[in-house]
């Protein structure tokens, strides 16, 4: 699935490069000469995946990671950090800031690109085109397939977005806010009883098949998918 990435760069060449082979793999690519405005564009909405470049213009990529790292709204973005620094220690640091990974320069598109993969599939799975099978549920974003005990169901776009995150999210209670943000977006202002709708919808089109209970309400704290039903 597409992802939204800000490449945070002060090179233009590279920053160029970088953008269009992330359009080329399917992402939509964000950019930043420097932290500052990075983290304007950050509060304006949430990025799926940051890639930072160590060596900045005023703030280091090292000092944008942690203030990424210690507002609680950016916190869990993942974070790539791309440099030139390629020793132990620097990559240490880089990792110790709250990185999830460290690529030094030069480095190909394709190492990249799995890159980039990997760390969506341990951070933001629901980003991810793998297939993905909880229970008797089986769902492929590829294909926009979703089966369960050999039936094939219909869902909505919405609906199909919901139950890919519940599926990447099992056994963990999400409040409507928390549900808005991962699925609709943040800084989307809708009203949070938007999300009982759709869960409604989903139970119902998961009902064909007995798997609309794996779906439970959490009385005053939000929805889980569980495999106790």
């Amino acid at each position: 699935m597409a992802a939204n990435i800000l490449l945070v760069e002060d090179e233009p060449a590279i920053q160029d490069l970088i953008a269009m082979n992330l359009r080329q793999a399917g992402h939509i690519p964000l950019t930043s000469s420097d932290a500052g405005e990075a983290l304007e564009k950050v509060r304006e909405t949430l990025p799926d995946l940051i890639l930072v470049d160590w060596m900045l213009p005023g703030m280091s990529g090292i000092e944008l990671i942690k203030r990424i790292r210690n507002n609680e709204r950016t916190r869990n973005i993942p974070i790539i950090m791309l440099t030139a620094r390629a020793e132990e220690n620097d990559k240490l640091s880089g990792l110790d800031s709250g990185a999830d990974d460290y690529i030094t320069k030069p480095f190909s598109i394709r190492e990249l690109n799995a890159r980039i993969k990997a760390v969506l599939r341990r951070r933001a799975p629901q980003m991810t085109e793998d297939k993905v099978v909880f229970k008797t549920l089986t769902l492929d974003p590829g294909t926009y397939r979703v089966s369960a005990n050999g039936i094939d169901l219909n869902l909505g776009p919405t609906e199909f977005k919901l139950l890919h995150f519940f599926m990447t999210h099992p056994e963990r209670v999400y409040s409507r806010t928390q549900i808005l943000d991962q699925v609709w977006g943040d800084h989307v202002f809708i009203e949070e009883r938007t999300v009982d709708v759709h869960i409604r919808r989903l139970r119902a089109a998961l009902e064909p098949s007995g798997t609309a209970d794996l779906l439970q309400t959490v009385r005053g704290a939000g929805y889980r998918l569980t495999a106790i039903a």
